[in-house]
C-alpha cells in the first residue's frame, strides 16, 4: 500500500515549474544563470568560511584558538544585508515583512502568522508520505536549478583556522560547494535554505557532516532569535534535495520555553531530555564535550529515524546549542483519513516552524480565530502516542549507545523505565513487525 498526500508545493524559488514543464524543458544550455553545469562554468559568487569550533560556547577556547573580530558580520551584513538586498530587487513572491503577525494570548505563547499569498496560483500536487528515504530524480526541481542571484553566498569551514570573507570567489564544482540561497516564498524575516554540497545532489536525508555544517551556521549567527530547521521526507519536506532552512523572528519559541525531563548523558557529555507538557513528543538534545560531539549524537538518532522509515523535524535553537528532534505522524494520518475536516481545511502543514509553536495560516477566519486551544489541538495530532513514542525512544538511545564509542553505559543510565538489550532487541522486532503489517499506531506503512 503506497500512502500519498494532495497538498499545494511550496514555491522556494523563481525557477521552480510544474513537473509537466520540468520534463519538456528543452535539453542542453537553460539560457540563464543557473548552478547547474551549462552556467556553472566561470561563475562567482560571494563566499564566507568560517572557523571551526573546537567546543561548545561557554567551556574553555583551545590553546592558540583565541577569538578574532571576522571581517564580516555573517549574520547582520552579510546572511540579512544580502536577503534585504534580493527584497529590494523584487525577488520574493510577497512581501513577508507585510505579513499580520501576533503572539496569542494564553500559557503556551503561540505565534500566529497570516501568509495568504504562500499558497496563491498553484494547484495540489500528490506526495508520497510513506519512506523517507527516496532516492535523487534529477528530473524534478532541485536548487541546482536556482538562478545564482538567488545564492547569498558560499559557506564553507576555513582552511587556515580562521574566518574569511570573499566577496566574489569562484565556484568550483568538483568541491561541490554548500551554499545559502533565498527562500521566494519566505516564512519570515531573512528565510533562507542552507543547501550542503549542492552539486552532489543529496536526497533529503541527514548525514553527519551536512549536520554539523548546519550547526556551524547557527553558531555563526550568534544570534537565538536566528534558528534553522530540518524537515524529513514524509514529514512536509516537498523537494528531495538535502536542505535545511533558517530565519529571524525575535521572539521565544513556545517549544523553547516547554519544561523537559533528563533522560539520559552520553559518554560524550550530550545531555538528552524529553519534553514535558508540550502537545508533540520529542526529545531535546544539548551540552556535549564539543559541538561535533553534540552534532554526531543528533546525527544518529536522526539516521536511526531514517532507516527505521520514521518522519521527523529537527529545530536547531539558542546559536545551535539546544537541538529538538520530533518524530511525528500527521500526513501518514491524513494520507489515512484519519485527521478531522476542521483541521485539514485550515491546510496548514505541521512542520519544523508549525511544531515548534509558529504558525503559518493561510486564512484570514483562522488568523482571527487563533487561540492555544486550536494551536494545541492541530499540533496534539501530530505527535506518535505515548507508547509509540518510546518504541522510538528505545530505538534512538540504542542508536546513540553504538555511535558513543560503544559506551554501554548510555541506556543504563537511562532515566525513565528501564529496559534490558533483550527488551530493546523486541522493541525493534515488534516495530519492523509493526511497520510491515500496519497494526500499530503512528506507524509509517512500507
Amino acid at each position: 500500500m503506497m500512502l500519498r498526500i494532495k497538498r499545494v508545493p511550496t514555491v522556494v524559488s523563481n525557477y521552480q515549474k510544474d513537473e509537466a514543464e520540468e520534463g519538456a524543458r528543452r535539453v542542453g544550455g537553460c539560457g540563464r544563470n543557473c548552478l547547474n553545469q551549462c552556467c556553472i562554468p566561470g561563475a562567482k559568487l560571494p563566499l564566507y568560511a568560517f572557523k571551526k569550533l573546537n567546543k561548545i560556547d561557554g567551556g574553555k577556547e583551545l590553546p592558540g584558538s583565541e577569538k578574532r573580530e571576522p571581517p564580516v558580520d555573517f549574520l547582520d551584513s552579510l546572511l540579512l544585508g544580502e536577503w534585504e538586498d534580493r527584497m529590494q530587487r523584487g525577488l520574493f513572491r510577497y512581501d513577508v515583512t507585510a505579513c499580520e503577525t501576533k503572539v496569542i494570548p494564553g500559557q503556551f505563547g503561540f505565534i500566529a502568522q497570516l501568509n495568504e499569498g504562500r499558497h496563491l496560483k498553484k494547484r495540489p500536487t500528490e506526495f508520497r508520505v510513506d519512506k523517507v528515504l527516496q532516492p535523487f530524480d534529477g528530473n524534478k526541481f532541485n536548487f541546482t536549478k536556482v538562478g545564482q542571484e538567488e545564492v547569498l553566498f558560499q559557506f564553507e569551514a576555513s582552511e587556515d583556522g580562521e574566518v574569511q570573507f570573499i566577496p566574489s570567489a569562484p565556484v568550483e564544482p568538483e568541491n561541490s560547494p554548500s551554499v545559502v540561497a533565498i527562500n521566494v516564498s519566505p516564512i519570515e524575516y531573512g528565510h533562507v535554505l542552507l543547501i550542503p554540497r549542492i552539486l552532489e545532489r543529496l536526497p533529503q536525508r541527514i548525514d553527519h557532516e551536512s549536520f554539523l555544517l548546519a550547526l556551524h551556521m547557527a553558531a555563526e549567527a550568534g544570534n537565538p532569535y536566528f534558528r534553522l530547521g530540518y524537515n524529513s521526507l514524509g514529514a512536509f519536506a516537498t523537494i528531495n534535495h538535502l536542505h535545511f532552512q533558517a530565519y529571524y523572528l525575535a521572539v521565544t519559541f513556545p517549544i523553547e520555553k516547554a519544561p523537559t525531563k533528563k533522560i539520559t548523558v552520553s559518554g560524550a557529555g550530550v545531555k538528552v531530555s524529553e519534553l514535558l507538557n508540550y502537545p508533540v513528543r520529542g526529545l531535546v538534545f544539548e551540552g556535549g564535550n564539543t559541538l561535533q560531539d553534540l552534532s554526531n549524537t543528533v546525527s544518529d538518532a536522526c539516521i536511526c529515524l531514517q532507516e527505521n522509515n520514521i518522519p521527523y523535524n529537527v529545530l536547531i535553537s539558542d546559536c545551535g546549542k539546544r537541538i529538538f528532534l520530533l518524530p511525528q505522524c500527521y500526513a501518514e494520518k491524513q494520507a489515512l483519513g484519519e485527521v478531522r475536516a476542521e483541521l485539514l481545511d485550515t491546510q496548514v502543514n505541521p512542520a519544523v516552524w508549525e511544531i515548534s509553536g509558529h504558525m503559518v495560516l493561510k486564512r484570514k477566519k483562522d488568523y482571527e480565530e487563533a487561540s492555544d486551544e486550536n494551536a494545541w489541538k492541530l499540533l496534539a495530532e501530530v505527535s506518535l502516542s505515548e507508547e509509540r513514542f518510546q518504541e522510538v525512544n528505545a530505538l534512538i538511545f540504542e542508536a546513540i549507545a553504538c555511535g558513543d564509542n560503544g559506551n554501554a553505559n548510555l541506556l543504563e543510565d537511562l532515566e525513565v523505565e528501564p529496559r534490558s538489550h533483550e527488551e530493546v532487541g523486541t522493541i525493534n522486532t515488534s516495530s519492523h513487525a509493526a511497520m510491515v503489517t500496519g497494526t500499530q499506531q503512528c506507524l509509517v506503512l512500507q
